[in-house]
């Protein structure tokens, strides 16, 4: 699991290889990812937007941003959390993800990003490198 906080918003993703939806030898490899996005500050938020940056093991970078996530826009009260379960489609064997949540404050309506930690996609089809 890979953790981030930002402005008491705590985002954890938990990354995994989905080898029954996965056709290595077409050059096809998927993961799916389970967010969980939790509110331990005193206001409420709500998520706006997301933003994605997904790399491939040799370095083709895909940008993904939109509204809310999974077709919702979440307003999570302070105490409360927020979870959701996504996937991503890769080309190689492994690669990694990073993004950011954009944020807006219930009472003042500030608008603010939290980070989404960076993850590692890895499948068992990925050489194994020695240093």
């Amino acid at each position: 699991m890979y953790t981030a906080s930002t402005r008491s918003i705590t985002v954890t993703v938990n990354p995994s290889y989905l080898e029954e939806e996965s056709t290595p030898t077409d050059n096809e490899f998927r993961w799916s990812y389970h967010v969980r996005i939790e509110n331990h500050g005193e206001g409420t938020v709500k998520l706006v937007s997301r933003y994605w940056r997904i790399t491939d093991a040799i370095g083709r970078v895909k940008e993904v941003r939109g509204p809310g996530v999974v077709g919702e826009q979440p307003v999570l009260q302070p105490g409360h959390a927020f979870e959701y379960q996504s996937w991503t489609p890769l080309e190689t064997p492994s690669g990694i993800m990073v993004g950011t949540y954009q944020m807006q404050e219930k009472g003042s309506g500030e608008l603010f990003d939290v980070t989404i930690p960076a993850f590692s996609l890895d499948s068992p089809y990925q050489p194994i490198r020695l240093n």
